[in-house]
């Protein structure tokens, strides 16, 4: 391959644009890359689409980045038509908004960018935000693109885009560990806009829903999915977490109680009565067993924490239902306020966890993407523009089709 042809696949171009030309500077460590279409070439009109005679060629020229440690500057002779309703118009050159280094998809930043390609930081800057419209094109692209199939195994869930309690709403396909939609806030209304562009045979084939019991989620599962209430599943890690909290209530409050008579057993203890069992070691076990086989409240509480869990392993609906019967007798009489708190939870929302057993779902997935979504947001360093968070979402977790060579 030439270097005419090793610019031309490094650029993406396709016919009629064609690398006229390669001329290589060493004195000042530099390659200069010529464009332009190929001869016999007649375009159209860029805003009617109709056939245009061309009027002339504009010489521009474009920083792209560096070729190893050579400053790379791009050239290209732009055709300009003339047309009947529109006069002259400049015809669109081939790669996103007019800049060659947008084609670039990673996350460049002026703080750092600008020292490796030799950039001004000005010029990094822009180069930022037209990545960031070239990645926003793609997406938009990229969603157009995707095939509407059926999903069978939904999860909803939030995720914190700013503080003061701003949201964004996602829903992610189980099956194939996407994200499917992104929505602002996490109101009712916020997932309605998934739900209607759906068909009524697609939403007949959602199986089941894997939700926290955030109310506003559920209300718009039952709107718009047939017999919503067989498909909701309360995920069970969200039942748990809220039995670790309400430990945690307890050991709080009983930890301040013994300091103030000197007893300093819970000092430092938070995580050991958080922790799965099956995460501990051998050696933090019989470290833990003073703490768990006392007649501390927090023991109490951990105890009904971790005796809760059993309630997923049974295959039978009203096995599982006696288990809890049993269970939430115990943790009605146990005097803790915070667990009493959870457990009345539990029982109102007990018809939608028991559905676990019938399909089998989690939100692990969904978590797993928002672990995704935590590191996009760490690597925006403080971006507030919550389209473009969005589009970021997209971009990294909902596998879509973003080549651009394709039509």
């Amino acid at each position: 391959m030439d270097n005419r042809g090793l610019y031309q696949t490094i650029l993406g171009l396709q016919p009629p644009w064609d690398v006229e030309r390669v001329e290589l500077r060493e004195t000042d460590a530099a390659v200069d890359v010529w464009v332009g279409p190929l001869d016999g070439t007649t375009f159209t009109c860029p805003e009617c689409a109709q056939p245009a005679a061309i009027h002339d060629h504009v010489e521009r020229r474009w920083r792209h980045l560096d070729t190893c440690q050579f400053r790379t500057m791009l050239g290209a002779r732009v055709p300009r038509v003339r047309c009947a309703t529109h006069g002259v118009v400049t015809v669109p050159v081939p790669w996103p908004n007019g800049d060659p280094a947008s084609r670039c998809s990673s996350n460049v930043w002026p703080s750092r960018g600008c020292r490796r390609p030799r950039l001004r930081r000005s010029r990094v800057g822009s180069i930022c935000r037209g990545t960031r419209r070239a990645a926003s094109w793609s997406v938009r692209r990229g969603l157009q693109r995707r095939q509407v199939t059926p999903v069978a195994h939904l999860g909803l869930d939030e995720k914190s885009f700013l503080r003061r309690h701003q949201y964004v709403s996602v829903v992610a396909d189980l099956d194939d560990a996407r994200i499917l939609h992104v929505a602002d806030d996490r109101k009712a209304s916020s997932l309605s806009a998934y739900f209607t562009s759906l068909t009524r045979e697609q939403r007949s084939g959602i199986a089941a829903v894997a939700m926290d019991m955030w109310e506003p989620y559920r209300k718009t599962v039952r709107a718009h999915v047939p017999d919503a209430d067989a498909k909701i599943v309360f995920d069970k890690f969200y039942v748990l977490q809220h039995m670790g909290a309400a430990v945690d209530q307890v050991r709080r409050q009983e930890h301040r109680a013994l300091v103030a008579v000197g007893d300093r057993r819970l000092t430092r203890t938070k995580y050991q009565w958080l922790r799965n069992p099956l995460n501990f070691s051998r050696q933090a076990w019989r470290a833990f067993a003073t703490l768990r086989d006392s007649t501390l409240q927090s023991a109490r509480a951990w105890a009904l924490k971790e005796s809760l869990r059993p309630l997923w392993n049974y295959r039978y609906v009203g096995a599982a239902r006696n288990y809890f019967r049993w269970w939430y007798g115990w943790a009605m009489r146990s005097r803790l306020a915070p667990v009493k708190k959870v457990a009345r939870k539990i029982k109102a929302h007990l018809e939608n966890i028991l559905t676990y057993l019938t399909h089998r779902i989690t939100n692990a997935v969904t978590e797993g993407l928002n672990a995704k979504i935590q590191w996009i947001k760490y690597s925006a360093r403080g971006s507030r523009n919550r389209e473009a968070f969005k589009m970021a979402v997209y971009f990294h977790c909902g596998k879509l089709d973003l080549d651009p060579r394709q039509a």
